[in-house]
């Protein structure tokens, strides 16, 4: 079993005061979470310049906006490698961080530094072309899906055997029109996507994960 730490997401300090923003922040709760038994890490780059610690954030230079531009995720993830170096890191590229999807490929193509792995939704336009681009330059790729129009997005574009992981991420907040979501994914992945090997089941809202065998 693989356990991930979301540290931040797209999280506010308004909706909690301990969401790690700046680069400083995040690398700190970074290594609280490996030290608690995370296998892996996943984090929201956000709009970082020049600045880096927590009094950076107070004094209004680490913005909570979220980024994908290069200067931005090279300051957030050089910090975070620095105190945990061995680490597999891994960031968002969601569609809402920067919608048009020429310019995110463009983000994406200008990155100097790079993480372990990176999140792409199959449910955004140009998702499979991000994924391809992430491919090519040795970034390890997990799927997120978050219905059955998803997966078969992902099923179609036959990157399966490349990505790392499946994340399945109903956005229904009662579990079990959550659960419906999910078995209608798994049920795509199953008949679609014979080869692809083990997944991880994610669940963003209702707590509840499970590792889905291999098929025989």
């Amino acid at each position: 079993m693989l356990i991930k730490a979301a540290i931040n997401g797209g999280r506010a300090k308004a909706e909690h005061a301990a969401v790690p923003i700046s680069p400083d922040e995040q690398a700190a709760a970074v290594v609280a979470c490996l030290k608690a038994g995370a296998d892996a890490i996943h984090l929201h780059v956000r709009f970082v310049g020049a600045a880096r610690s927590s009094r950076s954030y107070a004094e209004g230079l680490v913005s909570e906006k979220e980024s994908l531009h290069a200067e931005d995720v090279a300051g957030t993830l050089l910090v975070v490698k620095a105190v945990a170096p061995n680490a597999p890191i891994g960031v968002s590229t969601g569609a809402w961080i920067l919608p048009d999807p020429v310019a995110r490929l463009r983000a994406v193509a200008a990155w100097k530094v790079l993480p372990g792995f990176a999140s792409v939704n199959f449910s955004e336009e140009g998702a499979v072309d991000l994924a391809k681009l992430l491919l090519s330059r040795g970034v390890d790729v997990e799927a997120g899906l978050c219905d059955a129009d998803a997966a078969q997005v992902f099923v179609r574009c036959g990157l399966g055997a490349r990505c790392i992981r499946v994340l399945l991420e109903p956005q229904e907040q009662e579990l079990e029109r959550a659960l419906e979501t999910v078995g209608a994914i798994e049920r795509v992945l199953t008949s679609g996507a014979p080869d692809l090997p083990p997944l991880l089941q994610h669940l963003s809202y209702p707590t509840r994960c499970r590792r889905i065998p291999p098929p025989t």
